[in-house]
């Protein structure tokens, strides 16, 4: 089941990466509102990886945990100098500008791809120090082979090169109620509006 899910989810997520800006949900007609309890997971949700992962807080969860929020996913290590700060200040920005119904129905979720160094404590520090320790920000860290295989399921590629230095794709993804991967949008600093306005629509399915 995992290795199918995994190559499920890369093939989905290959299409969705062809060009910048892409929604995987462009040539379905416009979903209906639906509520957030009892809904039937697809073979496309992040929901059914068997990964467990570990907040700021301490705290051992896994991903469908989080169910029944629309997820806004980042990929980021905290002793970033490059990119991850610009990711961060991306993130605080549309975390800002999501507004309207349901609003406290998003989840902003900063993944690690550095868990040897991103303990929780790291990871609580570093909400604080980017004023993001509010009960909509979690921050996440698991091993080594679970953080590759969810990077593979957002089609997020990075390598060490450095003892200190990663490369690393720059992509923000939306993800709905279900755990199904809805957009993304890549780059450092851009217009976020498309995002935003996403987010708000996955919001408004929500009753």
């Amino acid at each position: 089941m995992k290795k199918t899910l995994i190559a499920l989810l890369s093939c989905s997520t290959l299409l969705l990466t062809s060009c910048k800006e892409t929604k995987a949900t462009e040539e379905q007609p416009q979903a209906t509102e639906q509520t957030t309890e009892s809904q039937e997971i697809s073979d496309l949700s992040i929901y059914n990886l068997p990964s467990t992962w570990t907040t700021q807080d301490g705290k051992d969860i896994e991903l469908k945990d989080l169910q029944g929020n629309v997820l806004v996913m980042v990929m980021i290590y905290t002793s970033c100098k490059a990119a991850c700060p610009r990711l961060v200040a991306d993130m605080r920005n549309i975390e800002e500008r999501v507004k309207g119904k349901n609003a406290d129905k998003v989840k902003y979720v900063l993944v690690s791809i550095d868990p040897q160094v991103d303990t929780p404590e790291r990871l609580k520090a570093f909400a604080k120090e980017n004023q993001m320790d509010g009960p909509q920000w979690v921050f996440l860290r698991s091993t080594e082979e679970d953080t590759r295989e969810f990077a593979a399921t957002l089609a997020v590629n990075y390598k060490k090169i450095s003892p200190i230095d990663f490369s690393h794709s720059n992509i923000i993804s939306v993800f709905n109620t279900k755990g199904e991967l809805d957009y993304q949008q890549e780059g450092l600093g851009i217009d976020y509006a498309p995002t935003v306005k996403e987010i708000e629509r996955q919001l408004a399915l929500i009753k």
